[in-house]
C-alpha cells in the first residue's frame, strides 16, 4: 500500500478578501499544510494566521525564507512580480492571483523565473473552474463557435482602489473566451466610460478571435445588483449559463416555426477556488503544466491592456 505524499507547506501572501478565501480553502485541502501568512499589516497577518495555526510574517523577505514548498500571491497587482520572482527563485511553486502582474514585462519576468527554476507558475483565473463554465465547455465541444456574449456587472466594490473594471472584472471573461474557443484574441474594440469612479467603471468590449469567433463583454460597477451571464452561439445550438446560480441551458434543434428544444446541462456543485487550488497541487505533484499557465496570464493581461489603450 503506497503511503500518501507529505503535505506541501504553503503560505498566502496578502490576506485581504481574496487572500483570506485562499487561506480558508487551503486549510481544507489534504495536499496542503498552511504554515505561513504574510501581510504588511501585523494585526491582519496575526489574525488570519491565528485562525489556521500558521506563522504570521510582516515582511516579504521573511515570508520567502519561511521554508515553503508553495505560495499563493494575493497582494496588490503592483507587487505580484517582485514577490513572485523572489519566491520562484527560492524554489517555491507559485499561484498568483489574476492579473498575473501589472505590466507585460513583469509578467514575462515571472514566466522566465518559473522556467529557470523548474517551478510551477499558475495564474488564479478562478472562473475557469466555475462548474457552469466547465458545463458550457462540454456542451460546445466539437461545435463551431460563432459568438460569445458575457455580462459581468454589479455595484461598486468598496475594496477597489488601484484598477478599473477591465483589470478587475473583464480579465475573468477574456480568459473564459480564450478557454472556450482555444483561440487567441486578435482584434479589440473597446468602449470605456467613467461614471462614478476616477477610472473606468463601465466597459463594452468587442473582440474577434483568430478562429473567426466574435465576442462581447459588458462589464460595470454601476449596476445595483450582480449579474454574471455567459451565452455561446454555435452553428447548431445556443448555450446560456448563469455563473452565479450555475444553471446552464442548451437550446437546439430549431424548427421551421422558430421554436427550439431545450435541455438543462448538468453543472456539478463545487467551490471553484477549491478546484483551482487542487489543480495547483496536481501540477506540483505531477509536473504537468498547470491548468492556467503563466503564458495564459500574459495573454489575458495583454488583451486587457490593449482595451485600456496601454498594450
Amino acid at each position: 500500500m503506497t503511503q500518501p505524499l507529505p503535505a506541501l507547506k504553503v503560505g498566502v501572501a496578502g490576506v485581504g478578501v481574496m487572500g483570506r478565501n485562499h487561506a480558508r480553502v487551503l486549510s481544507d485541502i489534504r495536499d496542503f499544510d498552511l504554515t505561513a501568512v504574510f501581510d504588511p499589516d501585523a494585526a491582519t497577518a496575526d489574525g488570519v494566521a491565528g485562525l489556521y495555526g500558521a506563522t504570521a510574517f510582516t515582511t516579504a523577505a521573511d515570508f520567502v525564507a519561511a521554508g515553503l514548498d508553495a505560495a499563493v500571491v494575493a497582494t496588490p497587482n503592483r507587487h505580484h512580480a517582485d514577490l513572485g520572482v523572489a519566491l520562484l527563485e527560492a524554489g517555491i511553486h507559485v499561484l498568483v492571483e489574476k492579473p498575473i502582474a501589472a505590466t507585460v514585462v513583469d509578467a514575462q519576468r515571472m514566466i522566465d523565473a518559473a522556467k529557470a527554476n523548474s517551478r510551477v507558475l499558475m495564474v488564479g483565473q478562478v472562473e475557469r473552474f466555475n462548474p457552469a463554465v466547465e458545463a458550457v465547455k462540454r456542451a460546445i465541444d466539437g461545435e463551431d463557435v460563432i459568438s460569445i456574449q458575457i455580462t459581468r456587472v454589479g455595484p461598486f466594490p468598496p475594496r477597489m482602489g488601484e484598477v478599473g473594471v477591465v483589470i478587475d472584472l473583464a480579465v475573468h471573461d477574456i480568459d473564459i473566451i480564450r478557454h472556450l474557443t482555444d483561440s487567441e484574441i486578435v482584434e479589440v474594440q473597446p468602449q470605456l466610460a467613467r461614471t462614478k469612479a476616477d477610472r473606468e467603471d463601465t466597459a463594452l468590449l468587442q473582440f474577434r478571435l483568430a478562429n473567426g469567433t466574435i465576442a462581447h463583454i459588458t462589464t460595470n460597477w454601476v449596476t445595483p445588483y450582480k449579474v454574471r451571464t455567459l451565452q455561446v452561439a454555435t452553428a447548431n445550438k445556443f448555450v446560456v449559463a448563469d455563473l452565479i446560480t450555475r444553471q446552464v441551458t442548451e437550446y437546439f434543434g430549431q424548427q421551421p416555426d422558430g421554436s427550439y428544444q431545450t435541455r438543462a446541462v448538468n453543472s456539478w456543485p463545487a467551490e471553484p477556488l477549491k478546484k483551482e487550488l487542487e489543480a495547483f497541487a496536481h501540477a506540483i505533484r505531477t509536473g504537468e503544466p498547470p491548468a492556467v499557465t503563466g503564458e495564459d496570464g500574459l495573454r489575458n493581461l495583454e488583451v486587457a491592456l490593449r482595451c485600456l489603450g496601454e498594450g
